[in-house]
């Protein structure tokens, strides 16, 4: 397992044992983990973002510490939040990361975040030029999530 795995693996035990709030402090964590602080900085910016369903808070200086809440929202806000944070343009990271943040709050299942993956993906998309695959990606991925919300 790598160790952003077992990083944000730490993090979401510790938001399911806490009711969902994690408060860390970066060194403490890098230090019980072994590995460096930067690398719990990585792993918070990339896997507990507002679109996956986090806020994350920050106090620096001696003492300080990073909060992460998970929010609960109704299946409806969240859809709503991300097809609203989406934007013009979607890579297919962010939209893989969009999916799994869906099916791990159980608004989506499995086969429909595999169906959408298999419709957004590169290969799916080949056929449209480079420059505009990451605009049709989110175009069809909000008219997708749009029907996840009937």
């Amino acid at each position: 397992m790598r160790i952003s795995d077992s990083v944000a693996n730490y993090i979401l035990q510790m938001l399911n044992d806490e009711n969902g709030i994690a408060e860390i402090q970066r060194n403490e964590l890098a230090n019980t983990l072994g590995c460096v602080p930067s690398q719990i900085n990585y792993v918070i910016t990339s896997r507990f973002t507002p679109e996956q369903g986090y806020i994350v808070e920050s106090r620096r200086g001696g003492g300080g510490y990073i909060r992460i809440i998970r929010r609960s929202m109704t299946k409806s806000d969240l859809i709503m939040h991300i097809v609203n944070s989406i934007g013009p343009k979607l890579d297919a990271a962010s939209m893989r990361a969009m999916l799994r943040n869906l099916v791990e709050t159980g608004v989506a299942s499995e086969s429909d975040a595999h169906l959408m993956m298999a419709g957004l993906s590169d290969s799916a998309l080949a056929p449209a030029p480079k420059e505009i695959r990451d605009q049709l990606r989110a175009s069809i991925f909000k008219n997708m999530l749009l029907v996840l919300n009937v």
